[in-house]
Protein backbone atom coordinates (compact mmCIF):
# COMPACT_ATOMS: atom_id res chain seq x y z
CA UNK A 1 0.00 0.00 0.00
CA UNK A 2 2.57 2.60 1.10
CA UNK A 3 5.63 1.30 -0.76
CA UNK A 4 4.92 2.42 -4.37
CA UNK A 5 4.32 6.08 -3.46
CA UNK A 6 7.22 6.39 -1.05
CA UNK A 7 9.56 4.58 -3.44
CA UNK A 8 8.74 7.11 -6.15
CA UNK A 9 9.30 10.01 -3.78
CA UNK A 10 12.64 8.66 -2.57
CA UNK A 11 14.39 7.70 -5.81
CA UNK A 12 16.90 10.51 -5.52
CA UNK A 13 17.70 10.16 -1.82
CA UNK A 14 21.20 8.98 -0.94
CA UNK A 15 22.25 6.32 1.53
CA UNK A 16 23.57 9.13 3.73
CA UNK A 17 20.04 10.43 4.13
CA UNK A 18 18.94 7.01 5.32
CA UNK A 19 21.67 7.01 7.95
CA UNK A 20 20.64 10.48 9.06
CA UNK A 21 17.35 9.09 10.42
CA UNK A 22 19.33 7.47 13.22
CA UNK A 23 19.99 10.92 14.66
CA UNK A 24 16.39 11.05 15.90
CA UNK A 25 16.31 9.48 19.38
CA UNK A 26 14.06 6.43 19.20
CA UNK A 27 14.10 6.21 15.39
CA UNK A 28 15.35 2.62 15.40
CA UNK A 29 12.43 1.45 17.54
CA UNK A 30 9.97 3.40 15.41
CA UNK A 31 11.31 1.83 12.19
CA UNK A 32 11.20 -1.65 13.72
CA UNK A 33 7.58 -1.12 14.70
CA UNK A 34 6.70 0.17 11.22
CA UNK A 35 8.14 -3.03 9.75
CA UNK A 36 6.62 -5.40 12.31
CA UNK A 37 3.15 -3.88 12.60
CA UNK A 38 2.56 -2.48 9.12
CA UNK A 39 5.03 -4.31 6.85
CA UNK A 40 6.62 -1.07 5.70
CA UNK A 41 10.08 -1.04 4.17
CA UNK A 42 12.73 -0.12 6.74
CA UNK A 43 14.94 1.87 4.36
CA UNK A 44 12.01 3.83 3.01
CA UNK A 45 10.74 4.73 6.47
CA UNK A 46 14.29 5.67 7.48
CA UNK A 47 14.54 8.02 4.52
CA UNK A 48 11.22 9.65 5.38
CA UNK A 49 12.33 10.19 8.97
CA UNK A 50 15.62 11.61 7.72
CA UNK A 51 13.65 14.32 5.95
CA UNK A 52 11.64 15.16 9.06
CA UNK A 53 13.33 18.07 10.82
CA UNK A 54 13.28 19.07 14.47
CA UNK A 55 11.85 22.57 14.84
CA UNK A 56 12.36 24.44 18.09
CA UNK A 57 9.34 26.64 17.33
CA UNK A 58 7.09 23.57 17.36
CA UNK A 59 8.47 22.47 20.73
CA UNK A 60 7.98 25.98 22.08
CA UNK A 61 4.38 26.17 20.87
CA UNK A 62 3.37 22.80 22.30
CA UNK A 63 4.76 23.99 25.65
CA UNK A 64 2.52 27.08 25.57
CA UNK A 65 -0.85 26.08 24.10
CA UNK A 66 -3.76 28.51 24.10
CA UNK A 67 -5.57 26.12 26.44
CA UNK A 68 -3.00 27.04 29.09
CA UNK A 69 -4.60 30.48 29.39
CA UNK A 70 -7.30 31.38 31.89
CA UNK A 71 -10.84 31.15 30.54
CA UNK A 72 -11.29 34.93 30.59
CA UNK A 73 -8.25 35.31 28.30
CA UNK A 74 -9.04 32.28 26.13
CA UNK A 75 -12.65 33.13 25.28
CA UNK A 76 -11.98 36.49 23.55
CA UNK A 77 -9.64 34.79 21.09
CA UNK A 78 -12.56 32.91 19.54
CA UNK A 79 -15.77 34.73 20.40
CA UNK A 80 -15.47 37.86 18.27
CA UNK A 81 -17.81 39.81 16.02
CA UNK A 82 -15.66 38.95 13.02
CA UNK A 83 -15.68 35.21 13.68
CA UNK A 84 -19.44 35.29 14.13
CA UNK A 85 -19.97 37.35 10.95
CA UNK A 86 -17.74 35.14 8.85
CA UNK A 87 -19.38 32.06 10.32
CA UNK A 88 -22.77 33.33 9.22
CA UNK A 89 -21.37 33.98 5.74
CA UNK A 90 -19.90 30.46 5.61
CA UNK A 91 -23.19 28.92 6.80
CA UNK A 92 -25.32 30.88 4.31
CA UNK A 93 -22.96 30.10 1.44
CA UNK A 94 -23.15 26.37 2.16
CA UNK A 95 -26.59 26.25 3.76
CA UNK A 96 -28.02 23.40 1.66
CA UNK A 97 -24.88 21.30 2.15
CA UNK A 98 -24.76 21.88 5.90
CA UNK A 99 -28.44 21.04 6.24
CA UNK A 100 -27.99 17.80 4.30
CA UNK A 101 -24.95 16.79 6.35
CA UNK A 102 -26.67 17.67 9.64
CA UNK A 103 -29.65 15.53 8.65
CA UNK A 104 -27.56 12.57 7.52
CA UNK A 105 -25.31 12.48 10.58
CA UNK A 106 -27.86 13.78 13.09
CA UNK A 107 -25.65 16.61 14.33
CA UNK A 108 -26.83 20.16 15.00
CA UNK A 109 -25.63 22.37 12.12
CA UNK A 110 -24.44 25.27 14.26
CA UNK A 111 -21.96 22.96 16.02
CA UNK A 112 -20.44 21.85 12.70
CA UNK A 113 -19.94 25.46 11.62
CA UNK A 114 -18.60 26.50 15.02
CA UNK A 115 -15.94 23.79 15.08
CA UNK A 116 -14.66 24.83 11.66
CA UNK A 117 -14.70 28.42 12.89
CA UNK A 118 -12.74 27.71 16.06
CA UNK A 119 -10.29 25.35 14.37
CA UNK A 120 -9.31 27.36 11.28
CA UNK A 121 -11.46 30.50 11.05
CA UNK A 122 -13.49 28.75 8.30
CA UNK A 123 -10.36 27.76 6.40
CA UNK A 124 -8.40 30.98 6.72
CA UNK A 125 -5.77 29.51 9.09
CA UNK A 126 -4.98 25.83 8.43
CA UNK A 127 -1.35 25.90 9.58
CA UNK A 128 1.99 26.54 7.90
CA UNK A 129 4.15 23.84 9.48
CA UNK A 130 5.11 20.76 7.52
CA UNK A 131 3.17 17.93 9.12
CA UNK A 132 6.22 15.69 8.82
CA UNK A 133 8.32 18.18 10.81
CA UNK A 134 5.61 18.67 13.43
CA UNK A 135 5.12 14.97 14.07
CA UNK A 136 8.85 14.21 13.95
CA UNK A 137 9.57 16.94 16.50
CA UNK A 138 6.82 15.86 18.88
CA UNK A 139 7.38 12.13 18.48
CA UNK A 140 11.13 12.23 19.13
CA UNK A 141 11.75 15.53 20.96
CA UNK A 142 8.67 16.18 23.06
CA UNK A 143 9.56 18.90 25.61
CA UNK A 144 10.92 17.30 28.78
CA UNK A 145 9.59 20.10 30.98
CA UNK A 146 5.95 19.35 30.18
CA UNK A 147 3.93 17.81 33.01
CA UNK A 148 2.72 15.02 30.72
CA UNK A 149 4.92 13.33 28.13
CA UNK A 150 2.85 12.83 24.97
CA UNK A 151 5.67 11.63 22.74
CA UNK A 152 4.02 8.20 22.47
CA UNK A 153 0.81 9.82 21.21
CA UNK A 154 2.68 11.75 18.53
CA UNK A 155 4.75 8.70 17.59
CA UNK A 156 1.49 6.88 16.87
CA UNK A 157 0.25 9.86 14.87
CA UNK A 158 3.47 9.89 12.84
CA UNK A 159 2.90 6.22 12.01
CA UNK A 160 -0.69 6.98 11.03
CA UNK A 161 0.57 9.78 8.81
CA UNK A 162 2.81 7.35 6.93
CA UNK A 163 -0.21 5.11 6.38
CA UNK A 164 -2.56 7.98 5.48
CA UNK A 165 -0.37 9.50 2.79
CA UNK A 166 -0.83 6.86 0.08
CA UNK A 167 -4.49 6.33 0.97
CA UNK A 168 -5.38 9.95 0.20
CA UNK A 169 -2.55 10.77 -2.25
CA UNK A 170 -1.01 13.22 0.22
CA UNK A 171 2.63 14.13 -0.50
CA UNK A 172 4.45 13.26 2.71
CA UNK A 173 6.94 16.08 2.56
CA UNK A 174 4.64 18.86 1.43
CA UNK A 175 1.47 18.71 3.51
CA UNK A 176 1.11 21.70 5.85
CA UNK A 177 -0.79 21.77 9.10
CA UNK A 178 -0.72 22.97 12.70
CA UNK A 179 2.28 22.77 15.01
CA UNK A 180 0.69 19.59 16.42
CA UNK A 181 0.29 17.97 13.00
CA UNK A 182 -3.45 18.59 12.57
CA UNK A 183 -4.67 19.02 9.00
CA UNK A 184 -7.32 20.68 6.90
CA UNK A 185 -10.25 22.95 7.74
CA UNK A 186 -11.33 20.67 10.56
CA UNK A 187 -7.78 20.10 11.85
CA UNK A 188 -7.85 16.32 11.89
CA UNK A 189 -4.88 14.44 13.29
CA UNK A 190 -3.74 11.59 11.01
CA UNK A 191 -5.50 8.88 13.05
CA UNK A 192 -8.76 10.86 13.03
CA UNK A 193 -8.37 11.52 9.30
CA UNK A 194 -8.10 7.79 8.64
CA UNK A 195 -10.92 6.84 11.02
CA UNK A 196 -13.54 9.58 10.61
CA UNK A 197 -13.01 11.58 7.41
CA UNK A 198 -15.63 10.93 4.73
CA UNK A 199 -15.83 11.37 0.98
CA UNK A 200 -19.08 13.31 1.02
CA UNK A 201 -18.72 14.66 -2.52
CA UNK A 202 -18.15 11.16 -3.89
CA UNK A 203 -15.02 11.90 -5.92
CA UNK A 204 -13.04 9.00 -4.48
CA UNK A 205 -10.91 11.08 -2.09
CA UNK A 206 -11.35 12.51 1.38
CA UNK A 207 -10.07 16.04 0.83
CA UNK A 208 -10.12 18.13 4.00
CA UNK A 209 -8.70 21.24 2.32
CA UNK A 210 -10.42 21.87 -1.02
CA UNK A 211 -13.68 19.93 -0.68
CA UNK A 212 -16.18 21.72 1.55
CA UNK A 213 -18.55 18.72 1.41
CA UNK A 214 -15.79 16.43 2.69
CA UNK A 215 -14.83 18.92 5.42
CA UNK A 216 -18.39 19.46 6.67
CA UNK A 217 -19.24 15.77 6.39
CA UNK A 218 -16.09 14.69 8.20
CA UNK A 219 -16.64 17.03 11.16
CA UNK A 220 -20.23 15.83 11.45
CA UNK A 221 -19.22 12.17 11.18
CA UNK A 222 -16.63 12.62 13.94
CA UNK A 223 -19.28 14.02 16.27
CA UNK A 224 -21.85 11.40 15.24
CA UNK A 225 -19.52 8.47 15.87
CA UNK A 226 -18.66 9.84 19.31
CA UNK A 227 -22.31 9.95 20.34
CA UNK A 228 -23.79 13.34 19.53
CA UNK A 229 -27.41 13.75 20.69
CA UNK A 230 -29.23 15.96 18.15
CA UNK A 231 -31.06 18.76 19.90
CA UNK A 232 -29.66 17.74 23.27
CA UNK A 233 -28.27 20.18 25.82
CA UNK A 234 -24.56 21.00 25.88
CA UNK A 235 -24.13 22.97 29.12
CA UNK A 236 -26.26 24.92 31.57
CA UNK A 237 -25.00 27.54 34.00
CA UNK A 238 -25.44 26.74 37.69
CA UNK A 239 -25.47 28.90 40.77
CA UNK A 240 -23.12 27.33 43.33
CA UNK A 241 -23.70 29.88 46.08
CA UNK A 242 -24.89 27.21 48.47
CA UNK A 243 -22.68 24.47 47.10
CA UNK A 244 -19.31 23.06 47.88
CA UNK A 245 -17.02 24.87 45.44
CA UNK A 246 -14.16 22.40 45.46
CA UNK A 247 -14.28 20.00 42.53
CA UNK A 248 -12.69 16.57 42.32
CA UNK A 249 -10.00 16.26 39.67
CA UNK A 250 -11.64 15.04 36.45
CA UNK A 251 -9.83 13.14 33.74
CA UNK A 252 -12.66 13.85 31.28
CA UNK A 253 -16.13 15.32 31.19
CA UNK A 254 -18.17 12.20 30.62
CA UNK A 255 -21.52 12.64 32.42
CA UNK A 256 -21.57 10.55 35.57
CA UNK A 257 -24.17 11.90 38.02
CA UNK A 258 -27.81 12.90 37.64
CA UNK A 259 -28.97 16.50 37.42
CA UNK A 260 -31.05 15.83 40.55
CA UNK A 261 -27.95 14.74 42.47
CA UNK A 262 -26.13 17.92 41.48
CA UNK A 263 -29.16 19.97 42.51
CA UNK A 264 -29.21 18.26 45.88
CA UNK A 265 -25.54 19.18 46.32
CA UNK A 266 -26.40 22.83 45.74
CA UNK A 267 -25.63 23.21 42.02
CA UNK A 268 -28.96 24.63 40.88
CA UNK A 269 -29.75 24.93 37.16
CA UNK A 270 -32.72 25.39 34.86
CA UNK A 271 -35.89 23.61 36.02
CA UNK A 272 -36.66 22.27 32.52
CA UNK A 273 -33.78 19.78 32.64
CA UNK A 274 -34.63 16.10 33.04
CA UNK A 275 -33.77 15.33 36.65
CA UNK A 276 -32.42 11.92 35.66
CA UNK A 277 -30.19 13.17 32.86
CA UNK A 278 -26.54 12.48 33.59
CA UNK A 279 -24.22 15.45 33.85
CA UNK A 280 -20.72 16.47 34.82
CA UNK A 281 -19.52 19.69 36.41
CA UNK A 282 -17.30 22.27 34.71
CA UNK A 283 -15.53 25.13 36.44
CA UNK A 284 -14.06 28.03 34.45
CA UNK A 285 -11.81 30.79 35.74
CA UNK A 286 -13.44 34.21 35.40
CA UNK A 287 -11.89 37.55 36.34
CA UNK A 288 -14.30 37.98 39.22
CA UNK A 289 -14.37 34.37 40.38
CA UNK A 290 -15.11 30.94 38.96
CA UNK A 291 -18.23 30.11 36.95
CA UNK A 292 -19.83 26.67 37.19
CA UNK A 293 -21.72 24.71 34.57
CA UNK A 294 -23.49 21.40 34.30
CA UNK A 295 -22.25 19.69 31.16
CA UNK A 296 -23.93 16.88 29.26
CA UNK A 297 -23.25 14.23 26.64
CA UNK A 298 -22.85 16.74 23.82
CA UNK A 299 -20.23 18.70 25.77
CA UNK A 300 -18.37 15.43 26.32
CA UNK A 301 -18.52 14.71 22.58
CA UNK A 302 -16.95 18.09 21.79
CA UNK A 303 -14.14 17.26 24.23
CA UNK A 304 -13.42 14.16 22.13
CA UNK A 305 -12.49 16.60 19.38
CA UNK A 306 -10.27 18.58 21.76
CA UNK A 307 -9.92 17.52 25.39
CA UNK A 308 -9.97 21.06 26.79
CA UNK A 309 -13.21 22.12 28.50
CA UNK A 310 -12.45 25.70 27.44
CA UNK A 311 -12.34 24.56 23.81
CA UNK A 312 -15.69 22.81 24.20
CA UNK A 313 -17.19 25.91 25.79
CA UNK A 314 -16.05 28.31 23.05
CA UNK A 315 -17.39 25.93 20.41
CA UNK A 316 -20.73 25.91 22.20
CA UNK A 317 -20.86 29.67 22.72
CA UNK A 318 -19.85 30.41 19.13
CA UNK A 319 -22.45 27.90 17.92
CA UNK A 320 -25.16 29.66 19.91
CA UNK A 321 -24.18 33.05 18.47
CA UNK A 322 -24.28 31.56 14.97
CA UNK A 323 -27.65 29.89 15.55
CA UNK A 324 -29.13 33.10 16.87
CA UNK A 325 -27.73 35.03 13.91
CA UNK A 326 -29.25 32.61 11.41
CA UNK A 327 -32.61 32.67 13.18
CA UNK A 328 -32.60 36.46 13.25
CA UNK A 329 -31.59 36.67 9.61
CA UNK A 330 -28.66 38.87 10.61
Amino acid sequence: MLRPLITTLLLNLSFCSVLQAQTHPGADAFIAQAVADHELDADEVSAVLADGAFQQRIADLIARPAEGKAWYDYRPIFITDQRIAEGLDFWRTHEALIAAVAEQYQVDPQIIVAIIGVETFYGRITGDFRVLDALTTLAFYYPSDRTRDRSDFFSKELMQYLLLSPEEQLPLREVKGSYAGAMGLGQFMPSSYRAYAVDFDGDGRRDLWASTPDVVGSVANYLHVHGWEPGGPVVRAVNPSDAERSLPEQSNYKPWQSVLSFHEQGFKSAPDLDAERLAALVRLEERSGDSFWLSFQNFYVITRYNRSPMYAMVVYQLSEALREGMEAGA
